[in-house]
């Protein structure tokens, strides 16, 4: 937390000044002897000697409130997002038919997107990459939930695993002025012509980078079971998308030996990289979740899908804090006026 005028906190000084004055006007108060006509009288008495303090306790925790606002103090609450874009980037490499997750890798990742496209807000647009020896927008960033779901039901699993392409497509989608070209990316300037598409277009324009996880406006959520076997490397990618302030969360699907399912001869490169993607998530900001059934994939886009609908900002509190010492003047004003029939 921090605060626009610290130099008012001075105000704050009066509130020992009122505390002494207080108990200066009750050591003053002239006592009258009452006869007291039973023992059930005495403890009521008794009883009601601290409510006389519960209001003035109240207007001064209320004064002081109106006090700390006065400096304006700048707090991260979370709030509703604003406009958000979030890019699915799902595995469809062959592993994807192991079946240690039922009733099988792929299956679970398709029923699982689909639940998270449900409980999404209508306002939050949706995009679908899907990458294994290559990576490829299979549907463009929308809010028409059909068409997605129709992408999700059209996948069709490929060989290879190109985590590092996925992330670097998902990045092209988000920021088409930069310029980002998988191809180069993938074999170089020199050893792959420009891709029609940017060709005859002005030049990328430049970029100054941000910090990791600053870029609130739009997500990516990555899913994977295996390693990169191709592609752009995955950590540069990975570090591509921290320069523009884009969080990758990563989910890693799979149990640790599911891979042996799928046969030994490519066993290393069906097990997942849990390493690599961890690093994804920490060096973007983002968040890595394990899951190793499809109870625990739902559960993962659950709470990733309710993270996408507030967004962590700086806000100004001063005024939900005179909103408190209002309700502390009426909570007060209140209790005196039942207890005592007066304001104080």
């Amino acid at each position: 937390m921090s605060l626009l005028w610290p130099q008012h906190l001075w105000w704050m000084l009066a509130l020992p000044l009122l505390v002494a004055a207080y108990l200066l006007l009750l050591g003053r108060r002239v006592r009258v002897p009452v006869r007291l006509s039973s023992l059930e009288v005495a403890r009521q008495a008794q009883g009601g000697s601290w409510r006389r303090h519960v209001p003035p306790a109240l207007f001064l925790l209320a004064l002081a409130l109106l006090l700390f606002a006065f400096s304006r103090p700048v707090g991260r609450v979370m709030l509703p997002g604003t406009k958000s874009t979030i890019l699915l980037a799902l595995d469809v490499s062959l592993s994807m038919r192991v079946n240690d997750v039922q009733p099988s890798r792929m299956a679970a990742a398709q029923e699982a997107a689909k639940g998270f496209l449900q409980d999404l807000p209508r306002d939050i647009d949706v995009g679908i990459v899907t990458f294994a020896g290559t990576a490829q927008v299979a549907q463009q960033a929308t809010r028409d939930r059909p068409a997605l779901l129709k992408a999700i039901d059209g996948i069709q699993m490929q060989r290879g695993t190109a985590i590092g392409s996925a992330i670097v497509v998902s990045l092209a989608e988000l920021f088409p002025e930069h310029g980002i070209d998988l191809a180069t990316l993938t074999f170089g300037p020199d050893r792959r012509p420009l891709s029609p598409e940017r060709q005859g277009k002005a030049p990328p324009a430049a970029f100054t980078p941000v910090a990791p996880g600053s870029y609130k406006p739009a997500v990516i959520i990555l899913l994977s079971d295996g390693r990169r076997t191709t592609g752009v490397d995955t950590l540069k990618a990975a570090q591509m998308a921290a320069e523009r302030g884009v969080r990758v969360h990563v989910i890693g699907l799979g149990t640790p030996d599911g891979h042996l399912a799928a046969g030994e001869g490519m066993a290393f490169y069906l097990q997942l990289d849990e390493a690599a993607l961890r690093e994804v998530a920490r060096v973007t900001g983002g968040e890595y979740h394990s899951a190793s059934t499809a109870q625990a994939l739902h559960a993962v886009y659950q709470d990733l899908g309710s993270k996408a609908q507030l967004q962590t900002r700086e806000t100004e509190l001063t005024a939900l804090l005179c909103l408190l010492a209002a309700g502390l003047l009426v909570a007060g004003a209140g209790l005196s006026l039942h207890w005592h029939g007066r304001l104080l």
